[in-house]
């Protein structure tokens, strides 16, 4: 099992900066590979960055590209997701998690474990 607490969320202006990080525990977190997914009110889950175990391969949604960076740090357990240019349209909770099968995945239906989420509000 791995738990998974997001932690940086809240209220900025658009334009504004966030950093988003995923804390994990209950595995050896080297050996997972991590993404970041968001959910608006009304909305499906959606896909935002994946990052490989060692941080060699990222995959990004369009939407984000050009503004979001994911990052982790294997010492500290710690993934990341550094926010730019943030827009009304990022609002949502945000949700780290890890899938079952090592590997970059845009698909939520391939990630087995899940954060509790971490709100993130816009405000234009």
């Amino acid at each position: 099992q791995a738990q998974l607490v997001e932690s940086g969320g809240g209220l900025v202006q658009a334009g504004g900066s966030l950093r988003l990080s995923c804390a994990a525990s209950g595995r050896t977190f080297s050996n997972l590979s991590m993404g970041w997914f968001r959910q608006a009110p009304g909305k499906e889950r959606e896909f935002v960055a994946a990052i490989g175990r060692s941080a060699g391969t990222t995959l990004y949604a369009d939407s984000v590209k050009g503004r979001f960076t994911i990052s982790r740090d294997n010492a500290k357990n710690t993934l990341y997701l550094q926010m730019n240019a943030l827009k009304p349209e990022d609002t949502a909770v945000y949700y780290c998690a890890s899938p079952a099968i090592t590997g970059v995945y845009v698909s939520p239906n391939m990630y087995k474990y899940w954060g509790q989420g971490t709100q993130v509000t816009v405000s234009s």
